[in-house]
């Protein structure tokens, strides 16, 4: 019964978002569902970027990662705050400024054709691996504590989601996005706060108590020392801060939806309001999964990792309430991330691929049929990218979410860089080259950094390796030129 309750309780809230959905896409067209008509207010997207930014990764993976690592993850987060400046104060000018749609377009402008295409078909890869593994992983979780009592298998689940996130996306695309995420953040901070304020109550503790107890356990520890180690805080900051740089500035589905404000000062009011918004979010997930972690100790559950905060909330004798909350704080954690990545990935596909702001031969109707074919495709490749996750699940997601970022979005990062920060040009036949070559280097290096580094450990470094890689083989690959003028779309 309580299985079945919590079917109809996610069936409802699908419902709310496909009628928001319909509001929202009344009149809409091609320029709606890329930038949203460039007429979003900046608070609203300031607010659904959080669950965008977090996603039911965060929702499950970092508090699981407690009981290993205690705050180790925050040493990150931090790194994830200082990038946000930089993605404020140095891309966004230059995406309002020349006015871009896809903002691979700026590849086009300033190193030439080969180059544009390398970086949107290195986004359409980190993106779809991104999005992919996230939405794995809150599929894994209603599979294994909601929907396996009713005998819905893995496949099924996972088709009927994809097929809702397109009825919701196909029309509106940003224009409805902006709004479903704001939607949805709120239902996820909203489950986050009720777990962690039932949990510690359940335990008898204030947050000094909670502290104290944490600190006790070991469960709190942040700032790590040694330099060899993969988790030195240096290299975490670091790494944090240029993930944020790729993985937000260079990302067509979080900057979609910043330059779909209608002005350059307003986005960047909504980049710098989001992140340290962001820094307070990440913290009481990693205090949730301190006290996860104690309410095991008191009460036996052995369940650690990606299993633990599920558990607890579904198969251990909490208030239903509670598991109601985590339910659709999970799911309302799982559609800002896979519903905008979805929106992104056709949007650089129709633009940047099939050069769809290029075509004067079709009219709106052909290029909205075109988009349409492109997003169903889409959904069907992440529908395979979701199996084949299912194949290879470590436990801990959050972690090969963050190795995959350093390999995909490393020679994103450094085509940026080096059109950005040089003023020499490509030689165009040895972009693919360099950009392929360098992240296979990485992982070979990876594979045997303590052997041959003296006993060092990459960590969160791996993208700065791999972007520095890429620019020192992209610069051997250049030419003395002359400064690009750059104009408006």
């Amino acid at each position: 019964m309580g299985s079945a309750v919590l079917l109809y309780i996610v069936l409802a809230y699908f419902a709310l978002l496909l009628s928001i959905a319909f509001y929202t896409s009344r009149n809409s067209n091609n320029e709606s569902f890329f930038i949203g008509n460039r007429n979003s207010k900046w608070w609203v997207v300031a607010f659904g970027m959080i669950g965008t930014s977090l996603s039911g990764m965060t929702f499950i993976s970092v508090p699981g990662t407690v009981g290993k690592s205690g705050f180790d993850y925050f040493q990150v987060v931090i790194g994830y705050w200082i990038g946000y400046f930089a993605v404020a104060f140095i891309l966004l000018p230059i995406y309002y400024n020349l006015r871009l749609t896809s903002i691979y377009s700026y590849l086009d402008k300033r190193l030439g054709i080969i180059a544009y295409k390398t970086g949107a078909l290195f986004f359409i890869l980190s993106r779809t691996l991104g999005a992919t593994l996230r939405l794995y992983l809150v599929i894994k979780v209603l599979e294994l504590f909601v929907l396996e009592d009713m005998g819905i298998p893995f496949e099924i689940t996972s088709v009927l989601i994809l097929a809702l996130i397109l009825l919701y996306t196909y029309r509106g695309g940003v224009k409805t996005i902006v709004w479903t995420d704001t939607l949805q953040t709120t239902f996820m901070l909203l489950g986050l706060i009720v777990c962690v304020v039932y949990i510690m109550n359940s335990l008898h503790l204030d947050l000094s108590g909670t502290w104290a107890a944490m600190q006790e356990k070991g469960y709190s520890k942040m700032i790590h020392t040694d330099p060899l180690a993969p988790n030195f805080f240096l290299k975490q900051i670091l790494g944090g801060a240029f993930i944020t740089i790729a993985m937000t500035g260079l990302d067509q589905e979080m900057m979609q939806k910043n330059i779909s404000v209608s002005n350059l000062k307003d986005s960047q009011k909504n980049m710098i309001t989001f992140c340290f918004t962001l820094l307070v979010v990440n913290f009481i997930f990693l205090l949730l999964g301190g006290l996860l972690y104690l309410y095991a100790d008191a009460n036996g559950i052995t369940a650690t990792g990606d299993d633990l905060f599920p558990t607890i909330a579904v198969k251990s004798g909490l208030p239903f309430f509670i598991t109601v909350c985590f339910l659709i704080g999970l799911v309302s954690a799982l559609f800002p991330s896979a519903d905008g990545a979805l929106t992104a990935l056709t949007s650089s596909f129709c633009i940047d691929i099939l050069g769809m702001k290029r075509r004067t031969d079709w009219d709106e109707k052909q290029k909205a049929r075109v988009r349409l074919i492109v997003h169903n495709v889409m959904a069907i490749i992440f529908l395979g990218c979701v199996f084949f996750f299912r194949e290879v699940d470590n436990g801990s997601l959050i972690q090969t979410l963050l190795v995959v970022a350093g390999y995909t979005y490393g020679p994103l990062l450094a085509l940026f860089v080096f059109g950005i920060f040089t003023k020499r040009k490509l030689i165009d036949g040895a972009i693919p080259v360099v950009c392929l070559l360098a992240p296979i280097v990485c992982y070979v290096l990876k594979q045997h950094d303590k052997q041959w580094l003296n006993g060092y450990a990459i960590g969160t470094e791996l993208l700065i390796i791999n972007a520095s890689l890429t620019f020192l083989l992209l610069f051997l690959c250049s030419k003395k030129g002359n400064a690009v003028e750059l104009t408006a779309d």
